[in-house]
C-alpha cells in the first residue's frame, strides 16, 4: 500500500499532440518516457523520487497496452541490470532509484553497463536529494558518472525542460552508444507546471519480440581483451559522439546580453536559484530576462571545451554555480581555461559554500559576492555601499534542539526497542548494529539503541567482527524492506556460512515503510501484480537459519523482551533471528480510517480505543516516556499547589496501539493508565446504560463537593 495513488493522474498520460499536461514533474517524466517510445521501465523505490517508482506502478496498465514491460526491482542493482536488455538490443530502456545511494548499490551493473555500451537508448533517472531536505549521507552522483563514463544531465527544473531531457538523454545515448544519468533533485521531481504533449508511441521493437529473436556478440561482453577496446571506443569514439550531439542540438543554453564582462555558469538544475537571486538584485525579471549572462549546463559531463570557451569571450570574471563538493565542473573548467591560456578569472566555491545545500538565502549572499568583485557598479546601491553589511544571523544552535527524524505516533517498532532496553537493564549494554530504515531512529534518544549503519540490508553483516565468542552477543537490527533489498544474501547467508553466534532482530512492518509503504515479498496484503504474502521464516530456514523466533504482535512488550533474553542467553551456538511483525501504522491508518469514517456516518456501530493517565495515580517520574517516546506522551502540568512536577499526558493525536499501557506494564511501572473506546452510534441500550451511569456519576461527584471541607473567609 504506497505512501499515495496516482490512479486519477495516470488518466492524463494518455493525453497525446494538442492537448496540454499539467501536474508534477514526476508525472511529467512518465509522460516523456511514453511519448519516446520506451519499451521498459524499471526501478527501486526511495526519496524523492519513490513517488515515480509509485506513478509508473499506477501506469502499469497503460504501459501495457503500449507493450512497455515494467518491473518493481528487488534493489538499484536488479534495476541497473534490466538496462542489460539496451546493450544488443535498439529498444529504449530506463530505470530509476534514489542517488547516489542507488549508484552505490547499483555501482557493478552500472559500470559493467558503461563498459559494454549499449545499442537501444538507456537512461538512469536518479534522484538527487542533496542538502538538509535528504535523508542520507551527502554525497553527489557526478563523481560516478567521471568513473564510468555515463554522460549526465542535469535540465532546468520546469516540466517543459525536464520532459526535453527524457528525449534528449535517450538520443544522446543512441548517438554516443552510452548510458545517460538523468539527474533529477527534489525541486525537479515536485515542480508543478504544464507542457504540450504528444502522442505516446510503441516501442518500436518490444522486449516481447526481441526476446524472440536473440542477438549477442562477443565484442560487447566485458572480458579481456574486448574491455581493454571498450575503454578506447569511450575515448575515440563514444566520447566525440557526444559532443557532436551536445553541440548541434543545443542542449546547453545561454541566457542574457551577448557581450558582457562577466557571466555565470551554473548546472541546469540550480538555474532557478541562481535567477531568483537576480531577480533579487534587479538584474533579471519574473520572465528570466537577465542583465547578467548566463551558461546553463543542462549538460554537466561531458564538459564541451569550445563551448565553455566561447561563452568567456570577453568576460574577465566567471562565476561557476555548483552545489555540492568535490567541485568537479569548477576544477574541470579551471583546467581549461589554464590550457587555453585564457585571462579570466574563474570563482565559484571562493563566493559559494564548499559543501551543504544553495538554499535561496546562499544563492543570493553567493551571486552578491561576486557581483561586488566582477561589476559593484550593477548592485544597487544599498548593497554596493561602502561598510555594508547584511544582518547577522544569530546562531540558535545552542538555544534551540535539534529535531531529528523519529518513530510515528502508534509505530509497532516502539515497542521492539523499549523491550530490548528492558534487556538492556538487566544484562548490559551489548553491541548492536542498526539497518537503512525506519527502525535507525532507535539509535536515537530514548532508546539510544544502535550507532552505526553501512547500508541497505547490511546491519548483521557490519556486525561480523565482533562475531568473536566475547561476553555478550551482537545484536543486529534489519528492516523487512532492507531483509529482501540484500540483507538475505549479504548478511543472513553471511551468518549462516560464518557459523555467526550473533543474534539479529528482523523488523517486519509489512512494508517497504521507510520509502512510502510499497509492499515487498513478505507484505501481508493481497497484491494483484506482485506476489506478496512469503513469509521472512521461510527463506530464513530456506538458507539454513535453524533458531528462529516469530512474534506477531510487537506491542507485546513483555514477549519482546523475553524473547531477546533468550536469545542472548541460550546455549544454541549459531546464528539467532527474532522476526517481529506489526503492521505499520501509518499504513494502517491509511487503510483502516476512510472505512471507519464512512462506517460512522453510514450510522454503524464504531468503537474507537482511546487511552489516557489518570491525574490522581500518576507519580510524575515519567519513566513512561523514557520507554516509550511516543509523540503522543508528553507532560501536563496540574493546578495542585501541592503537586509541582507535571505529570505525563496522552494528547489528541494517541492512535490507541496501547504501546504505552503495554511499557508500564512490562517494566511494572505505575498503573495510571487507562483505556477508553470512544462507541459511535450506539445502539440504543448502550445510549440508555451511558446516560444512567453519567447521572449517576455527576449525583456521585455532586454529594462528594457538598461534604467538603470549606474555610469561609479565608483569603487564597
Amino acid at each position: 500500500m504506497a505512501e499515495r495513488s496516482f490512479k486519477a493522474e495516470v488518466e492524463h498520460l494518455r493525453k497525446g499532440d494538442g492537448d496540454v499536461f499539467t501536474g508534477e514533474g514526476i508525472l511529467a517524466i512518465t509522460k516523456a518516457l511514453l511519448e519516446n517510445g520506451v519499451g521498459y521501465v524499471g526501478g527501486y523505490q526511495g526519496a524523492p523520487i519513490s513517488h515515480l517508482m509509485d506513478v509508473l506502478a499506477d501506469a502499469e496498465a497503460l504501459m501495457a497496452e503500449l507493450g512497455v514491460r515494467f518491473e518493481a526491482n528487488a534493489s538499484e542493482a536488479a534495476a541497473a541490470a534490466m538496462l542489460a536488455a539496451s546493450v544488443h538490443y535498439p529498444i529504449r530502456g530506463a530505470v530509476t532509484f534514489k542517488g547516489p545511494v542507488g549508484v552505490n548499490v547499483a555501482s557493478d551493473a552500472l559500470a559493467n553497463l558503461s563498459s559494454s555500451g549499449v545499442t537501444g537508448g538507456a537512461l538512469v533517472i536518479v534522484g538527487e536529494d542533496y542538502g538538509e531536505g535528504s535523508s542520507i549521507m551527502q554525497e553527489r552522483s557526478h563523481g560516478f558518472a567521471m568513473k564510468s563514463q555515463f554522460w549526465m544531465l542535469d535540465p532546468r527544473p520546469n516540466l517543459p525542460c525536464i520532459t526535453k531531457a527524457v528525449k534528449d538523454g535517450f538520443e544522446l545515448s543512441e548517438a554516443s552508444n552510452t548510458p545517460v544519468m538523468l539527474m533529477v533533485r527534489i525541486r525537479s521531481c515536485h515542480v508543478t507546471g504544464s507542457f504540450a504533449t504528444k502522442d505516446n508511441v510503441p516501442p518500436p521493437l518490444t522486449v516481447r519480440e526481441a526476446v524472440s529473436n536473440p542477438r549477442s556478440d562477443f565484442n560487447r561482453v566485458v572480458l579481456p581483451p574486448m574491455s581493454y577496446l571498450h575503454e578506447q571506443d569511450k575515448i575515440n569514439n563514444r566520447w566525440p559522439a557526444a559532443e557532436k550531439f551536445i553541440v548541434e542540438n543545443k542542449l546547453n543554453e545561454v541566457f542574457g546580453p551577448q557581450n558582457a564582462p562577466l557571466g555565470i555558469v551554473v548546472q541546469g538544475g540550480m538555474y532557478n536559484g541562481v535567477i531568483r537571486a537576480l531577480q533579487r538584485l534587479g538584474l533579471a525579471d519574473v520572465y528570466g530576462e537577465t542583465e547578467v549572462p548566463i551558461y546553463v549546463l543542462n549538460v554537466t559531463y561531458p564538459l564541451l571545451k569550445d563551448e565553455f570557451d566561447a561563452f568567456c569571450t570577453g568576460k574577465d570574471h566567471v562565476l561557476v554555480v555548483e552545489e555540492g563538493q568535490p567541485d568537479h565542473i569548477e576544477q574541470q573548467l579551471g583546467s581549461y581555461l589554464y590550457k587555453l591560456e585564457r585571462r579570466v578569472k574563474l570563482h565559484g566555491k571562493d563566493m559559494l559554500p564548499m559543501a551543504g545545500e544553495y538554499t535561496g538565502q546562499v544563492m543570493l549572499d553567493g551571486v552578491t559576492a561576486f557581483l561586488k568583485v566582477a561589476a559593484p557598479d550593477m548592485l544597487p546601491g544599498n548593497v554596493r555601499a561602502p561598510n555594508t553589511e547584511a544582518p547577522k544571523i544569530p546562531d540558535l544552535s545552542k538555544t534551540v534542539p535539534i529535531r531529528p527524524p523519529g518513530f510515528c505516533t502508534g509505530c509497532p517498532e516502539r515497542p521492539i526497542f523499549a523491550g530490548m532496553k528492558l534487556v538492556e537493564e538487566e544484562l548490559g549494554k551489548h553491541q548492536i548494529t542498526g539497518d537503512i530504515g525506519c527502525h535507525l531512529f532507535a539509535c536515537l534518544p530514548p532508546f539510544e539503541i544502535g550507532g552505526s549503519t553501512m547500508g541497505y540490508g547490511l546491519g548483521p553483516a557490519s556486525n561480523a567482527a565482533f562475531d568473536g565468542g566475547g561476553e555478550r552477543r551482537a545484536i543486529s537490527i534489519l528492516g523487512d524492506g532492507g531483509f529482501w533489498h540484500n540483507g538475505l544474501s549479504s548478511s543472513i547467508g553471511n551468518m549462516v556460512f560464518n557459523k555467526s553466534d550473533s543474534v539479529v532482530v528482523i523488523v517486519d512492518n509489512y512494508y517497504s515503510a521507510a520509502t512510502g509503504g510499497q509492499d515487498v515479498l513478505s507484505s501481508r496484503a493481497p497484491n494483484k501484480s506482485k506476489s506478496t504474502n512469503n513469509p521472512i521464516s521461510a527463506a530464513l530456514k530456506g538458507v539454513g537459519v535453524k533458531w528462529i523466533r516469530q512474534i506477531d504482535r510487537t506491542y507485546d512488550v513483555g514477549k519482546v523482551r523475553d524473547t531477546v533474553r533468550e536469545a542472548l542467553t541460550t546455549d544454541y551456538n549459531g546464528p539467532k533471528v527474532i522476526v517481529m511483525s506489526s503492521e505499520c501504522m501509518l499504513n494502517k491508518q491509511r487503510r483502516e480510517k476512510p472505512i471507519r469514517v464512512k462506517a460512522i456516518k453510514d450510522g454503524r456501530r464504531v468503537d474507537v480505543p482511546r487511552f489516557g493517565i489518570d491525574n490522581d495515580i500518576c507519580t510524575g517520574d515519567h519513566a513512561c516516556i523514557r520507554l516509550s517516546g511516543c509523540p503522543s506522551l508528553s507532560l501536563k502540568r496540574l493546578d495542585d499547589p501541592l503537586r509541582d512536577d507535571p505529570i505525563a499526558h496522552i494528547d489528541e493525536t494517541c492512535v490507541g496501539c496501547g504501546n504505552c499501557g503495554e511499557v508500564a506494564d512490562a517494566a511494572v511501572l505505575c498503573p495510571s493508565f487507562y483505556r477508553a473506546d470512544v462507541v459511535h452510534n450506539p445502539k440504543g441500550f448502550e445510549a440508555w446504560r451511558a446516560g444512567m451511569r453519567g447521572r449517576l456519576i455527576r449525583w456521585l461527584q455532586t454529594r462528594r463537593d457538598d461534604k467538603r471541607l470549606r474555610l469561609e473567609g479565608v483569603v487564597q
